[in-house]
């Protein structure tokens, strides 16, 4: 259980008008496990009419809910500094506003809570037959996908375009604006799915509550609608493309965008709908690509629809490249990594480490950016699917520390990342000083023989010399859970031993593979499983539940192993080196468990399904996963036979030290390896010193004790061919 910060009771009244908070030091909010996995509610007393009518409240930290409906709300259209359907006139932005009557009645102004999204009008049919064939060859271009019906024409929108967040910020002191993407429902312009528009919209949006751009009462007319009861200060927040647009907006370096909470955003369309050089879907949607996305969310208006087509749709057809999956230009251009040069916004950045839809790097990327550049970031993680927002109490402190100016303290926490622990117990935000833990160090896994049933997989050996294969089942693959629990040729499973500790992993685990292909190309996928598998297990049951096994997993295109910008061609039977990341994790593997890594080729829920038959013939002796653990090497319990002796012995040398018990029922006999076969002494010793290395860092042994085991190996014949 999370421990917080006493609560004090303290209230704060703001006077109505002020624009922003010059004293005052308030207590952090508690944040607690329920509040984790519960959906925002405004529990607080209602305060009485007095206290509503002088301005917000602020206790500990946070805004509370003084002021009462009736909201005011009313519909707008803001200029944009783009043309984007072709019509010689600048695009205007649909655009609703709720806020509380006092900004009205009397001079209380107020900051905002912003959220944009191509949803708001609808969206195309889901249907199957609106999305790309994927069953074909690699490298074969595929058919042109049949386009969905048209979306019904907008106007739902007209004159509330969305509730989302009224009842949780407006009580609170807050405006909140809805606007509608450029070319969707009221708004002008066409999609461009992570074009420069996307970006732009957003801005003259805040600018408008600025006062830095115009606002009219129609999409053509002219008379104007100032934004008189702005403070200027914005946050933005969304989920999945709405929190997307908050990351696009801050990309533009606006002023007036305080504070963005992103929530499962796509920061990346190529990570969105391509993997390491491979084509691959998102989770759950098998086939879509970029341009099914485009007529998905092509509502605006009828009559400019067809020349949003021509004009955007064709040319995403025509660049996203479905045939080699490379990174070019057409797809650098939706990368927000590459612009996020003006972004000064404070970011809480949120996300699910089980998102198979998009995926948890879109996150990881961005956060761990953002802290280089020493912009404000904190991280918010579960263990859950697609979406889900941080508590209100997290979310409530950034706002109001960052738009009304509540001196909270949120800004020097130590603490930068929030993840919900649930894989030993109830569900827990628990704190840590960052993402990645601080704590967690590369633990080199190699593989041992026997892969075709269940190979071994050790950080306690040497790796295996054998070469292993396995054949693609290619369009008749089953899902990864019939691979986890059946023998098959069709995959090569490697498990460790039976935990009998806890594994806490924390960070990015990649996977390094050293195969041949039968043909000159072909899927690569590799997922790290918990062994024994919970979930179901069909061939066709889907592994994107949080139930499931699946740690984390990724895919590759062994021809795109030196750039994602350029294929390296690879003749059948050549032996080349694929190293590639799976997704960022964070996951306690709890005793009692094994872990295993499974190598496959199609992967039916995610890739191309060409035919059956390419065979990949996996070498060992090059093959591995880096996989990041809390403690590093000496933390895995992956001993299987106990060492009992009192020193460390390295190759019949006693060094004196004692041989300290370390994670399970491991010593530091069983790091030494001398048993293992080396192949010069020089290489031991190395080995031996990394071992000292880490144990003094650990505080295991002594200075002394160190130069004592490396002294002990020197002096044996480990790795002298003796």
């Amino acid at each position: 259980m999370m421990r917080s910060p006493e609560l004090r009771g303290m209230r704060r009244r703001i006077p109505a008008g002020a624009a922003a908070i010059t004293a005052g030091v308030l207590a952090a909010g508690m944040l607690t496990a329920a509040g984790a996995q519960a959906a925002p509610q405004d529990t607080e007393p209602a305060a009485d009419a007095d206290t509503a009518a002088s301005g917000p409240v602020f206790v500990d930290g946070m805004a509370q809910p003084v002021f009462e409906e009736p909201w005011v709300r009313h519909e707008l259209w803001v200029e944009t500094e783009f043309d984007s359907d072709g019509d010689g006139k600048r695009d205007r932005m649909h655009v609703e506003v709720a806020r509380p009557s006092e900004t009205e009645t009397g001079d209380l102004t107020v900051p905002v809570v912003y959220e944009t999204s191509p949803y708001y009008s609808g969206s195309a049919s889901t249907q199957s037959r609106y999305f790309w064939d994927v069953n074909h060859e690699l490298g074969e271009k595929p058919p042109l996908r049949e386009s969905p019906p048209p979306i019904s024409a907008p106007g739902g929108t007209s004159p509330i375009i969305s509730n989302s967040h009224v009842s949780t910020w407006v009580p609170r002191g807050f405006a909140v604006v809805h606007s509608e993407s450029p070319g969707t429902g009221l708004s002008q312009g066409c999609p461009t799915v992570g074009g420069s528009n996307e970006s732009l919209a957003p801005k003259a949006v805040v600018d408008w509550l600025n006062g830095r751009a115009t606002g009219y009462t129609s999409a053509d007319g002219d008379e104007e609608v100032d934004a008189y009861w702005s403070t200027g200060k914005v946050g933005m927040t969304g989920t999945s493309y709405n929190g997307t647009l908050p990351l696009a907006a801050a990309t533009t370096g606006v002023d007036g965008l305080e504070a963005i909470i992103p929530v499962a955003p796509n920061t990346s369309y190529y990570h969105y709908y391509r993997s390491n050089g491979l084509v691959r879907n998102p989770g759950g949607w098998l086939g879509e690509d970029v341009d099914y996305l485009f007529d998905y969310i092509n509502s605006g208006d009828p009559d400019n629809r067809q020349y949003c087509i021509d004009t955007y749709r064709d040319q995403m057809q025509a660049e996203h490249d479905r045939v080699t999956g490379d990174y070019n230009e057409f797809w650098a251009e939706r990368d927000y990594l590459n612009q996020l040069d003006d972004l000064e916004a404070a970011t809480l950045m949120a996300h699910a480490f089980n998102d198979w839809n998009v995926m948890p790097e879109h996150s990881v990327r961005i956060s761990e950016a953002l802290k280089e550049r020493g912009v404000p970031v904190q991280e918010y993680f579960h263990q859950g699917g697609h979406g889900g927002a941080p508590p209100h109490e997290m979310m409530n402190r950034w706002f109001s520390r960052y738009l009304y100016g509540v001196e909270n303290g949120v800004e020097d926490d130590p603490r930068r990342a929030w993840i919900v622990r649930n894989e030993t117990g109830a569900s827990t935000l628990t704190p840590y000083d960052d993402y990645p833990n601080p704590a967690a160090a590369t633990v080199t896994l190699n593989l041992q023989a026997g892969g075709a049933s269940v190979g071994g997989m050790t950080s306690l050996a040497k790796p295996g010399t054998e070469r292993e294969t396995l054949v693609d089942a290619g369009n008749a693959a089953c899902n990864a859970g019939t691979l986890a629990t059946q023998e098959s040729q069709h995959r090569l499973l490697y498990t460790t031993p039976v935990f009998d500790e806890d594994v806490h992993i924390s960070g990015t685990p990649t996977v390094t593979v050293r195969m041949a292909s039968s043909k000159d190309r072909a899927n690569l996928s590799a997922a790290l499983v918990r062994l024994p598998w919970t979930g179901a297990s069909g061939c066709t049951s889907s592994t994107r539940s949080s139930s499931t096994s699946v740690v984390t997993r990724g895919w590759a295109d062994p021809l795109n192993r030196t750039s994602l910008s350029e294929e390296d061609p690879m003749e059948p039977g050549e032996f080349v080196d694929v190293t590639f990341p799976l997704q960022p994790d964070d996951q306690v593997i709890p005793a009692g468990r094994q872990l295993g890594l499974m190598i496959y080729s199609t992967d039916p829920e995610f890739t191309i399904r060409p035919q059956p038959g390419t065979e990949l013939t996996i070498d060992l002796t090059a093959t591995s996963v880096e996989l990041p653990v809390v403690g590093g090497p000496l933390a895995m319990p992956v001993c299987t036979e106990d060492d009992d002796r009192a020193t460390v012995v390295i190759g019949g040398v006693d060094s004196g030290v004692p041989n300290h018990a370390l994670a399970g029922s491991c010593t530091v006999n069983h790091h030494i390896l001398d048993g293992e076969h080396w192949d010069n002494h020089g290489e031991f010793v190395r080995h031996a010193s990394d071992v000292a290395d880490q144990l003094r860092a650990a505080s295991v042994i002594t200075a002394r004790e160190r130069a004592a085991i490396v002294s002990a190996a020197a002096r044996s014949a480990v790795g002298r061919g003796r």
